[in-house]
């Protein structure tokens, strides 16, 4: 298993990053990460989790992945409940609304990441079908709408 596969499932190196955030220097990340304030779909519970974002169209859409695939707890508990909180950049937990995008959607924002980040993209691929089995185009996006 590579290194980059074996970061992935160590939980402290991933996250390590929320501290960051929290602190309000999320900036430090270039836009390239953001935060994702959740609700828990059984605790009710604040959760967290540091998410690279694949797109962003515009300064309120942001799109992410889920690397890990429909199995992720934050992906389940977006689709439970689709309100949540995103820091990315300067900004700090504005308010959004998730949205899964639909497959045709999800291909035409992967083709432009693909495009716009060639290495990334092959980078990414692997790691994402080494850690978990999933083609890097079978993986779930969401649409974040900042408000």
């Amino acid at each position: 298993m590579s290194i980059a596969a074996r970061m992935l499932q160590t939980r402290w190196f991933v996250r390590a990053p929320i501290i960051v955030f929290r602190a309000r220097l999320g900036f430090l990340f270039g836009g390239r990460l953001l935060l994702l304030e959740h609700t828990g779909r059984r605790t009710g519970e604040t959760r967290y989790v540091v998410l690279e974002k694949v797109e962003r169209s515009s300064a309120t859409q942001v799109v992410i992945a889920s690397g890990f695939g429909p199995r992720a707890q934050w992906f389940k508990n977006l689709q439970a409940d689709p309100r949540c909180r995103v820091s990315i950049g300067w900004s700090s937990r504005c308010p959004a609304q998730a949205e899964v995008l639909g497959t045709d959607d999800a291909t035409a924002v992967m083709d432009r990441y693909r495009d716009a980040h060639a290495r990334a993209y092959a980078e990414l691929s692997g790691v994402i079908e080494e850690s978990t089995g999933l083609s890097i185009d079978d993986v779930p996006l969401v649409r974040l709408t900042l408000t």
